[in-house]
């Protein structure tokens, strides 16, 4: 089977909670997701009192670093967290925002990187990453193909395993802004696994991804829309996130199952049934020149001309009187 990797990404519908984000893990594990995701934030490390915030959502932080620092876990959480998700079966991927984070992951032993799609030209970051010989998968959503030309070379120099993911940066994303052309464009450009990072807040857009062949999908996971947290309108429900998981199981069994339209060997039963014979739709007596309006076709196939071969009996003669309904037979005309 064609096998699609699927992420759900918590990033921050957490708020900062490890109660609710050690929920997530329990609830994510029943969906059939392979992945949970999370955002591993180290505010000293990776912002400063000059960062903005693009929306100031927030009621509690008065600046964005005071966000990521509520955002953070301590190590030995990390380790919780990790332990919870590979109890119940669920991979524990996390992106990184700092060199800090980066090695926080590496002590609680990921198996991939996510960059998010801000990252992308952070090239120390990415060489650190690189060194670990782990899988990378890059999100394009703030990338042009120069920009992404160059991080895949650096990755593809380093020997990774990538994973590209197409990605528009605006939550929700509009149908008309997914870019679902980009997948092929970029598996033609680069040779690589291309996926979907989807923002949308509804399961179309990664179904029809995995119907052009994605090999990743990846959406954000909330426990209800109206929840707090600037992802919550773009993220699917744990109900949605359900479905999605069976769509694409159903998809990929499609994709890895060709079906051949010449082979009908199992349907010939059945053709019979539903086939059609050649009958007279009234009683018509012997020497009765046939016309098309003197035809009626009735079920099953085989005990009659065929309905196909209506035009091999027009014009012919009866040569005995046929009741109404009867099937007309090669032997009933000359």
């Amino acid at each position: 089977m064609n096998k699609v990797f699927t992420i759900a990404e918590v990033g921050q519908a957490h708020d900062g909670s490890l109660g609710i984000l050690h929920s997530y893990i329990d609830a994510v594990a029943e969906t059939g997701v392979d992945a949970i995701k999370f955002q591993t934030h180290i505010a000293e490390a990776e912002s400063s009192k000059f960062e903005k915030f693009r929306v100031n959502f927030s009621y509690v932080d008065k600046t964005r670093q005071d966000y990521w620092a509520r955002m953070s876990f301590t190590k030995e959480q990390w380790k919780g967290i990790k332990q919870h998700c590979d109890d119940v079966g669920l991979e524990f991927v996390s992106s990184p925002f700092s060199i800090s984070a980066v090695e926080l992951l590496e002590e609680l032993g990921v198996q991939k990187y996510k960059f998010g799609s801000g990252e992308i030209s952070n090239m120390l970051m990415l060489e650190k990453v690189c060194k670990t010989g782990k899988d990378i998968i890059l999100s394009s959503g703030m990338s042009c193909f120069n920009e992404l030309d160059r991080a895949v070379s650096f990755v593809q120099e380093h020997g990774n395993k990538l994973t590209l993911l197409q990605c528009t940066t605006r939550y929700p994303t509009q149908p008309e802004d997914v870019g679902l052309n980009v997948i092929s464009e970029m598996k033609q450009r680069y040779g690589v696994d291309v996926g979907l990072s989807d923002h949308s807040g509804t399961i179309f857009p990664a179904l029809a991804a995995v119907s052009l062949g994605a090999s990743m999908l990846e959406a954000h996971v909330v426990f209800d829309k109206r929840m707090f947290g600037p992802d919550s309108t773009s993220s699917l429900t744990i109900d949605e996130f359900e479905m999605l998981m069976h769509g694409v199981r159903d998809i990929s069994k499609m994709l890895s199952n060709p079906i051949d339209k010449n082979d009908v060997s199992e349907k010939q039963e059945l053709k019979k049934m539903f086939g059609k014979s050649l009958a007279v739709r009234k009683a018509l007596p012997e020497g009765h020149v046939l016309t098309i309006d003197d035809l009626e076709t009735k079920k099953p196939a085989g005990y009659g001309i065929s309905a196909s071969d209506f035009k091999t009996v027009l014009g012919k003669r009866l040569n005995k009187n046929m009741n109404q309904w009867a099937f007309l037979t090669e032997d009933d005309v000359i």
